[in-house]
């Protein structure tokens, strides 16, 4: 769990499709010592994307996150630098608040090895899931509107660094 006293001056959100990479980029900004808050293990939840209401079950059109708690969480001044890693369905109520979203973008052939190689036990992995992961790939229905595109085809450490270059932080 991370300490909720340590929050960034900047803020910015790591976003893109399931498998994109972005509790792996997270992973690897906090092993460089970097704040980070992973939205979809702190934040999320199950619940209406509009009303922000929880609801039973699982179903990916409902993973949001505490926008009350975003909101916290990116008022808080005492970290230079914070990045939100992760995806969330409700994301249009607060993506004003990051100073720049970035996107992780992968090609299809690579969304698929990815896809093949997920347990059964984390999302994407299951034929209705890989379904829907695919559709949102095309669609980008479930993605912020606007942001900075990260190609993360790109080894973690070529990802990593241009994120970091792009937020002004040293790599």
């Amino acid at each position: 769990m991370f300490d909720t006293a340590r929050v960034g001056v900047r803020n910015y959100l790591v976003e893109g499709v399931s498998t994109a990479g972005k509790t792996t980029v997270a992973t690897e900004l906090e092993r460089r010592g970097h704040h980070v808050v992973h939205g979809d293990r702190v934040l999320a939840y199950q619940g209406d994307p509009v009303t922000g209401e929880p609801l039973p079950g699982f179903h990916h059109e409902h993973h949001v996150w505490d926008v009350a708690r975003v909101r916290e969480l990116a008022a808080d001044r005492s970290e230079p630098v914070t990045f939100f890693c992760g995806g969330s369905r409700n994301h249009a109520a607060f993506v004003d608040l990051f100073d720049e979203v970035f996107l992780l973008e992968v090609d299809r052939d690579t969304l698929l090895e990815r896809l093949d190689a997920r347990p059964l036990d984390e999302f994407g992995a299951r034929p209705e899931e890989r379904e829907l992961v695919l559709r949102v790939h095309a669609t980008r229905e479930d993605l912020p509107a606007s942001g900075t595109s990260i190609d993360a085809t790109r080894p973690l450490a070529d990802v990593v660094n241009e994120i970091l270059r792009l937020a002004g932080v040293q790599p």
